[in-house]
């Protein structure tokens, strides 16, 4: 039987030199086509979450990781000089009942002791009762009158209210959805197992739509306040909505557009990432300032209303840097002036460097960032080149569009360099994007903005989102207006 030699791979055979100047033209330009596809095959490759928008979790297993820390040679845990925080007492208010315990005779000589400790040591311990629901059964009788022979049934009492569950029921399955991102098998087994409360898949999407309802004008009251807001973070996901309810006919995909302040977050659903989208995120009349990555749909903005994210610029130098030849030269030269300006931003951040001197010392670094985006942008380049260099390019000449967009954080305080407040914002939308899967029909989605809106903006206040979501849901019922996620202003003493 004959032997089969191995096939040699074609990087290890010996190619023959050829006359470059011979070359037919066409292979030339073949030869050019697979150096191209090579090299953006290679971006692709080595494409992680330092170089680009994707999340970390998506990295490559061999992507670089970080350098681990020298080892200080102290113990684990709070160090000598720090202060400690022990677990809060309950007042003495809050305490069912209250034991004391004194020692009969001294430890030291066996004495009889007397007296009171004016300051005694508090033990407490924190206890979970068994979790009864309250149920209350109202029998209406039909009774049968003697006269006519007519049936009639009694009617609740106007203070009854129709529904099968209370308030709190209701407030506790939006908690565990969109607080806590449980699906509704799970939130139906969390109602049985701790709250003892038998409920079936479907009342349970029916509460669900009942607390997106309460909290419908509150919501869009702090849209409200979002879009006229001084400062506004921006930023979009993708999102899944299906179309049971016929409402995505098409299977469009679906965002998920978040706009952040300080104290109030604002989010939506769309089947569109288009301008109108962002449009209605920030209201078409938006005077604020913008701070947000360079998506086009946010173009409608002003440049002098900007403020790009450096975060996102930085990734995009990184990128740079890692091609070939000039490429890389660019991307370096890039990098280090990032790195000055921020070195100056942390000063500013911690407070030992005034504004003042910030904006003064910011200036040689816009103007040499500047001209490295300049000097790049000068190269000629193929309108359908796609080499590395032609990538580079094109970027440059991009951000030199929105270069005033880039130093607004400079002359304006309370503007932040980078977007990272919308980002981490956005964060557990991505969880609970990956965790459901997303929404099966608009009203879901509706749900789902809703909630993100009212938890991410009362967590930003402090304050407690199962309280909210009851008070919602009781005035609604009773026809009363919605409390207000707006900050609360202190009463005047």
């Amino acid at each position: 039987m004959k032997k089969i030699s191995p096939i040699t791979p074609i990087y290890k055979t010996e190619i023959p030199e050829m006359d470059w100047e011979q070359t037919p033209a066409s292979v030339k330009a073949r030869m050019e086509e697979m150096r191209e596809l090579i090299e953006g095959l290679e971006e692709k490759l080595n494409r992680t979450s330092k170089n680009s928008s994707s999340p970390p979790s998506t990295d490559p297993l061999n992507a670089e990781k970080k350098k681990a820390q020298k080892k200080s040679g102290k113990k684990r845990g709070g160090q000598p000089g720090h202060k400690g925080f022990g677990r809060v007492l309950y007042d003495e208010s809050e305490c069912q009942e209250i034991v004391d315990h004194k020692p009969i005779i001294c430890s030291g000589c066996g004495e009889k002791l007397e007296g009171e400790d004016a300051n005694p040591y508090r033990h407490q311990q924190v206890e979970i009762p068994p979790i009864e629901p309250i149920v209350i059964e109202h029998r209406l009788h039909r009774l049968e009158c003697g006269e006519c022979g007519k049936s009639t049934r009694a009617k609740l009492p106007l203070d009854v209210d129709p529904n099968h569950y209370g308030v709190r029921v209701v407030a506790m399955v939006a908690v565990l959805s969109g607080t806590y991102r449980h699906s509704q098998r799970m939130i139906k087994t969390a109602m049985q197992e701790i709250f003892n409360i038998r409920i079936s898949l479907g009342t349970i999407s029916k509460l669900r739509f009942e607390a997106s309802a309460a909290v419908e004008k509150a919501v869009e009251e702090a849209k409200n306040y979002v879009q006229n807001a001084v400062v506004v973070g921006a930023d979009e996901t993708s999102f899944n909505q299906g179309n049971i309810d016929g409402c995505n006919d098409q299977n469009r995909q679906a965002w998920l557009w978040v706009a952040v302040t300080p104290l109030v977050v604002f989010f939506q659903i769309t089947l569109t990432r288009c301008t109108n989208a962002a449009k209605n995120l920030l209201g078409e009349t938006f005077g604020g300032i913008l701070n947000s990555d360079r998506y086009g749909a946010y173009n409608w903005v002003g440049l002098e209303q900007r403020q790009l994210c450096w975060a996102h610029l930085r990734r995009e130098f990184i990128k740079i840097s890692e091609r070939m030849g000039v490429s890389q030269q660019i991307g370096i030269a890039l990098l280090e002036q990032q790195e000055k300006l921020f070195e100056l931003w942390y000063q500013v951040r911690d407070g030992t460097l005034e504004r003042c001197e910030f904006r003064s010392a910011v200036e040689p670094i816009r103007n040499s960032l500047k001209s490295i985006l300049e000097d790049a942008a000068n190269y000629e380049i193929g309108s359908k080149e796609k080499t590395p260099l032609a990538k580079t390019v094109r970027t440059c000449r991009q951000l030199l569009k929105f270069e005033p967009a880039l130093w607004l954080f400079v002359s304006v305080e309370g503007v932040e360099p980078t977007n990272n407040a919308a980002e981490r914002a956005i964060r557990p939308a991505v969880i609970l994007r990956r965790t459901s899967f997303g929404s099966q029909t608009a009203d879901g989605s509706t749900f789902v903005a809703r909630m993100l809106t009212v938890v991410t903006t009362l967590k930003s206040q402090r304050r407690n989102v199962l309280e909210f979501l009851t008070s919602a849901i009781k005035t609604a019922r009773e026809g009363q207006p919605s409390p207000s996620l707006l900050p609360q202003v202190p009463a005047a003493k």
